[in-house]
């Protein structure tokens, strides 16, 4: 009893600090605060129905969707994907891609440790001044990572919950950025089967980061003729503080061992338009997974979208048995795409590996 207040007691500071977030601005605010990687799903398991699995995400791709998730990785844990943002070095983006990374080991009877790093890279592009604005100056390569580490905890067998903390990187030739953020979240599985869940992250919560380095300087000759350098001061931005909150419920099929997940998610972020999504997942014999879904926001349906990677999204998995004695060794391969009118889709392909 005392671990369930314990756990209504950080679901309350939660919202409560998520609200004073969300509603301290006002539309000015949207679109002005940085780290937007941070928003980006880099799970091709998650993107496959638009990462409305907040409730019922497992494993190491949880960290990102709903942290609390990682409380069920059984033994060890190591994942990989690879995401190509708007069609890739094919599409509008000229090279965009998310390379991810985890690892999740069991230390303790219910306690999982985990960590991944995200790496964000945006191909080779033109170097241009205002002097000189065609191309053949050079070229540059922006990159952004994040390292993220975690502890999931099993309260209960129904209740789970969980912290994360992640260290951002931005970096040019000239010029970076860092900061720091912290992600928790809380899982509540119920029913004779466990067939609903429910589950609510924190996501982004943390200080405000800023930009600095010789690329904000500018040389600069006086009226004497003397040379002198003058640094410009870049602002403060704050991080992309979200609230998830999801509801799923799996239909169980004896036959072929066959199980249906129907689910939602509400996003409320504090400086992007809300998101709404739902989505549906087929699982066949626990090794086959067709997954669809559909994001929603506010004037998507009149072309006026705030963001990109947004409408219909979809996925399959593949898992496959390693060992017959223990059932838990195997392989799973994942695949997603994601519309993001009017730029082409977003491919993600990942593979983990279960011990």
């Amino acid at each position: 009893m005392k671990n369930i207040f314990r756990i209504f007691a950080v679901v309350v500071v939660l919202s409560a600090l998520t609200s004073q977030s969300a509603y301290a601005g006002n539309d000015e605010r949207r679109g002005t605060a940085g780290a937007s990687e941070l928003l980006i799903n880099p799970w091709a398991r998650n993107t496959g129905w638009g990462g409305v699995n907040v409730a019922n995400v497992r494993g190491i791709s949880s960290m990102f969707s709903n942290v609390a998730g990682l409380a069920f990785v059984e033994s060890i844990e190591v994942a990989y994907s690879n995401t190509m943002l708007y069609g890739g070095k094919s599409g509008l983006s000229s090279g965009a891609s998310i390379n991810t990374f985890g690892l999740a080991v069991r230390i303790f009877e219910r306690g999982v440790a985990g960590f991944y790093v995200m790496s964000m890279g945006f191909g080779d592009i033109d170097v241009t001044t205002y002097l000189s604005p065609e191309s053949g100056n050079g070229t540059f390569s922006p990159s952004y990572m994040n390292i993220n580490v975690a502890y999931a905890h099993s309260f209960t067998n129904t209740i789970h919950g969980s912290v994360l903390f992640k260290a951002i990187t931005e970096s040019t030739d000239n010029v970076s950025g860092s900061g720091f953020g912290i992600d928790a979240g809380i899982q509540y599985v119920t029913g004779e089967d466990d067939e609903l869940k429910f589950g609510i992250s924190l996501k982004n919560w943390g200080p405000s980061m800023k930009f600095g380095g010789t690329g904000l300087s500018l040389q600069m000759v006086n009226t004497a003729g003397n040379n002198f350098t003058v640094e410009t001061r870049a602002a403060e931005m704050e991080l992309p503080t979200c609230l998830n909150i999801g509801l799923s419920y799996d239909f169980l099929f004896e036959k072929w061992d066959q199980r249906l997940t129907l689910a939602a998610a509400f996003t409320s972020n504090a400086f992007l338009r809300d998101n709404y999504t739902v989505g549906v997942e087929y699982s066949l014999l626990k090794m086959f997974q067709l997954r669809a879904g559909y994001i929603m926001q506010p004037g998507l349906w009149n072309g006026n979208a705030a963001t990109a990677n947004n409408g219909i999204c979809a996925g399959a998995s593949v898992d496959v048995p390693l060992s017959k004695e223990d059932g838990k060794t195997g392989i799973t391969i994942d695949y997603s795409f994601q519309s993001a009118s009017p730029m082409r889709g977003t491919h993600s392909i990942g593979a983990s590996l279960r011990f």
